[in-house]
């Protein structure tokens, strides 16, 4: 039985994280494991602290069937470093239990900027969704008899993905790491950068994430005070 996790700052949870969410629970017939992260290394400090993000996330998913928060990242003390969390997801489940990860595309083009990247092929797949504008529809093309490129792609990325790509999501559950997969969800352009930049400068954002995420913001002040950097990637 493949097992899934969705990583990511959620800083905050928006609408477009719970319909890649969605759409990889209902494409992949598995549950998907929210896992917020810490203090990522690799970027910015979070806009929202690690508790108000996780918190953000349990609303947001509430008690929808399939999706749930795993905080093992948050509990864990040190660096958030994906290989790490990887590592001791391999460990509780075994050698030969499917994992996977999953990531947007952002994530998945700034794979070689993250901490013993390359040793994530050897203990999970790569479940990878797409977005608006993204340049990954030439290297992630899943078209029967087509072999996904490499345009879009940086160098040492392709590289390490070549003949990764599967198009059947049974592959996944086939094997216990090295894969793949472009997952079929419906496009969105919710960004939390966006998010954060209108919350900051007064826009209109509350239809960008779900109501009681929209509720606890306001609550809260987030995302208004001089901790906010509209640089900060999502």
């Amino acid at each position: 039985m493949l097992r899934l996790w969705f990583g990511g700052t959620f800083d905050p949870v928006h609408n477009g994280h719970l319909a890649i969410a969605r759409a990889a629970r209902d494409e992949l017939g598995v549950a998907v494991r929210l896992m917020p992260a810490a203090d990522p290394p690799h970027r910015t400090r979070p806009g929202a602290d690690a508790a108000a993000r996780a918190h953000m996330l349990a609303l947001a998913i509430g008690d929808e069937p399939g999706l749930a928060v795993d905080r093992r990242e948050l509990d864990r003390p040190g660096p958030s470093y994906s290989i790490d969390t990887v590592r001791s997801l391999r460990a509780e489940y075994g050698a030969d239990s499917p994992l996977a990860l999953l990531l947007g595309a952002d994530s998945f083009l700034s794979l070689p900027t993250w901490h013993e990247w390359t040793a994530l092929f050897g203990q999970v797949h790569l479940v990878v969704a797409d977005r608006p504008g993204s340049p990954l529809e030439g290297p992630m093309r899943q078209d029967a008899g087509v072999t996904p490129g490499t345009g879009g792609l940086p160098a040492a990325l392709a590289a390490a993905v070549a003949g990764r790509w599967r198009q059947d999501p049974a592959a996944l559950a086939a094997t216990p790491a090295g894969c793949l997969y472009r997952l079929h969800q419906p496009l969105t352009p919710e960004s939390a950068t966006e998010v954060r930049s209108l919350i900051a400068h007064g826009g209109d954002w509350p239809d960008r994430v779900p109501s009681p995420v929209a509720a606890f913001i306001r609550a809260h002040g987030l995302y208004t005070g001089r901790g906010y950097n509209a640089r900060t990637p999502c």
